[in-house]
């Protein structure tokens, strides 16, 4: 299963990116996308998960700011980051938890794609 990130860059305070990230390989189906931001020199954290049915969960810290939607059909997963801080800078992270077989047993598997960097700053 490979993952491809796209869609970071430079903004200013204020302003808005779209992150997106696609799912392709051998699984099943999704059962739940999400993005982690890592900040510089910091852990990384949850910033947005989405499960393939569309139930959200987003901390505090981007709620109202930012959105999580799934295109499941074609197995990609969109964060709308609006009114961007500085403190939003980090690399963030796509994270794919996918079903691979439902038989004999369900076996499910995480999957991390490469990053893509984030900057707010003016």
């Amino acid at each position: 299963v490979q993952l491809q990130a796209f869609g970071g860059g430079l903004v200013q305070p204020g302003g808005s990116l779209r992150l997106s990230c696609a799912a392709s390989g051998s699984f099943k189906s999704i059962f739940v996308m999400s993005w982690y931001g890592q900040p510089p020199g910091e852990q990384r954290d949850l910033v947005a998960s989405i499960t393939s049915g569309g139930a959200t969960n987003l901390p505090d810290s981007v709620k109202g700011r930012f959105a999580i939607s799934i295109d499941s059909a074609n197995n990609t997963v969109h964060l709308q980051m609006n009114s961007l801080k500085p403190e939003d800078t980090a690399i963030y992270y796509c994270n794919a938890h996918v079903i691979l077989t439902t038989t004999p047993q369900l076996t499910t598997k995480h999957y991390w794609g490469q990053g893509t960097l984030v900057t707010v700053s003016s």
